[in-house]
């Protein structure tokens, strides 16, 4: 699909569009999802990367390493491995463990259950789950911060981390933990890696495989059927996942409607913009209106 013209502002002021986005649901024959890191950093300070919240979990590496948030920490070229899983098993414990569940998923969740939904997602935290999404009805597309993989990879299998990172978090000390649990594959022996599509040896295991089977399935039994194609938090980043796909099936289905819920950058073709709203706004807010205004 491409577009020599665009939509760059919202479509309606934010009371309009809140009812709106409601009566569409309401009206759906289903919903799908679309959410990218925008919907975490919504759920507010307690899911920060940076600020505050990085500073009471990683002073001591930034003061170090001189890296200045979790992010860029993540591809920081330790020197041994005992200090990369230091700070991987922070950082995993923090983000995917210890957080509590954010608020604008229970809302989107309450928003949805009495529907026929599926999401498609980037993120990595595992925040759907947590916030009671049927995991039937959930496609991680990039990983999951709870999964080792081989880094060869000799094979195509993850493994749950809890019980290692846990270790790891608990053994540490001056940024390093003990060799004894730096995780090795138990096949070929190499070191472990995150679950994390980072470059071509991300592992795409049978439970990856399963739910992109499920997400095909939906899509194509809803191509034709009136579906809010509901896309929350998603940048500029990696587009081709989320966004490109629900440019094109808004626009090859005369009932589909796209709607883009992003706080500072919001884009659609104009090709489709009798069929798209688009809300320059935060997704907390926006979640937590459209959910009482369904409940009422």
């Amino acid at each position: 699909m491409s577009s020599s013209q665009w939509i760059t502002q919202s479509t309606g002021t934010f009371s309009s569009s809140v009812k709106e986005l409601a009566r569409r649901i309401d009206e759906a024959d289903g919903v799908l999802i679309g959410a990218g890191a925008g919907l975490s950093t919504a759920c507010g300070p307690d899911f920060a990367y940076a600020g505050e919240r990085f500073e009471r979990y990683f002073g001591d590496f930034r003061r170090r390493y001189h890296f200045a948030d979790m992010y860029s920490g993540g591809f920081y070229p330790f020197a041994t491995p005992e200090e990369r899983w230091a700070y991987w098993s922070r950082y995993v414990w923090i983000n995917r463990y210890e957080c509590p569940v954010g608020q604008p998923y229970l809302d989107l969740l309450a928003i949805v259950e009495d529907k026929d939904y599926f999401v498609l997602t980037t993120n990595v935290d595992h925040q759907f789950q947590r916030a009671g999404f049927d995991k039937g009805h959930l496609f991680y597309t990039q990983g999951d911060y709870g999964l080792f993989q081989c880094s060869k990879p000799c094979h195509k299998r993850t493994y749950d981390n809890y019980e290692q990172i846990k270790a790891m978090v608990e053994q540490q000390s001056d940024m390093r933990i003990p060799t004894s649990l730096v995780p090795r594959c138990p096949r070929c022996g190499v070191p472990m890696s995150m679950n994390l599509r980072a470059d071509e040896t991300f592992v795409q295991d049978e439970g990856w495989d399963q739910a992109c089977d499920r997400y095909v399935r939906w899509r194509t039994e809803h191509d034709d059927k009136k579906v809010v194609y509901l896309e929350l938090g998603v940048g500029g980043n990696t587009p081709v996942i989320i966004k490109y796909p629900f440019w094109q099936v808004v626009a090859q289905n005369p009932l589909g409607f796209y709607v883009q819920v992003n706080l500072g950058e919001v884009i659609a073709p104009a090709e489709i913009a009798d069929r798209t709203m688009l809300i320059d706004g935060d997704a907390a807010r926006v979640l937590s209106v459209v959910r009482e205004l369904r409940r009422g």
